[in-house]
């Protein structure tokens, strides 16, 4: 048997491969990678049979790594691991999804395993993902990781109020601190929520969430104020479209 570990800390990968190198004697050999992207590589050409994914990394969701199989069947079994226990595992136990709280223990490791070498080939892992991707959508529990000076700070999205570009950083404000400089720019966050409907972008340099706004002022070209008292530009051709999502209910 062949498993991809799939992590962003290195000290999580390492720790699952000593766990399973010392508890599952089945798994005969190991890869890992730090992000979705080299993971679905790594899985095209191992070929494995297990796969541990971590659900939240910089940039990802683990839930994504069906947009990455769209038009190809899913032939493994997928192990996610999280450090939040609160984080949406209803769901993950409603769908028949198997998980692994951090930090790990081995006879967690090896319970899990069981379990998936007996589902192997049996179960139609693609539907039963797509399932707890909805499942996921519906939750009111949703986070993204902000990665940070130390490693990575998880904020619910409805915390954010809004994000603007600071050349190749970002400023994210939400309702628990004044503001966070964060290493990435706009454009990461952008490509993260563009599906997310109340993320909005009224101007190139800025991301708002619709549920923070304030006021929007006709003066000025017209501009918004949103909860926590900032100002944000909003380009001419965005203002129709803005006062209609505003106005939707």
């Amino acid at each position: 048997m062949k498993a991809v570990i799939i992590d962003d800390e290195q000290k999580a990968r390492n720790l699952l491969r000593v766990l399973l190198e010392e508890n599952c004697p089945q798994i005969k050999q190991i890869e890992s990678a730090d992000s979705l992207p080299a993971g679905v590589k790594l899985i095209r050409s191992l070929q494995p049979d297990i796969v541990f994914l971590d659900i939240e990394m910089p940039g990802y969701s683990g839930i994504q790594i069906l947009d990455f199989f769209e038009n190809e069947p899913i032939t493994f079994e997928i192990i996610f691991t999280t450090a939040y226990s609160d984080y949406a595992l209803k769901a993950f136990e409603l769908n028949a999804i198997d998980y692994l709280l951090k930090p790990l223990r081995d006879e967690q490791v090896e319970k899990a395993v069981s379990k998936a070498m007996g589902q192997i080939g049996k179960t139609k892992i693609s539907e039963r993902l797509e399932e707890l991707r909805n499942s996921l959508k519906a939750s009111s529990i949703r986070k993204i990781g902000l990665p940070v000076s130390n490693g990575v700070l998880f904020v619910e999205l409805d915390s954010i109020i809004m994000l603007e570009a600071d050349r190749m950083y970002t400023k994210v404000y939400t309702d628990k601190t004044e503001m966070l400089l964060v290493s990435k720019p706009l454009k990461f966050f952008i490509d993260i929520l563009v599906d997310v409907p109340e993320f909005y972008r009224p101007h190139r340099s800025f991301m708002i969430n619709l549920k923070h706004i304030k006021q929007y002022v006709n003066q000025d070209g017209g501009y918004i104020i949103m909860d926590n008292l900032q100002t944000v530009p909003l380009s001419k051709e965005k203002k129709e479209e803005l006062l209609h999502l505003l106005q939707t209910p």
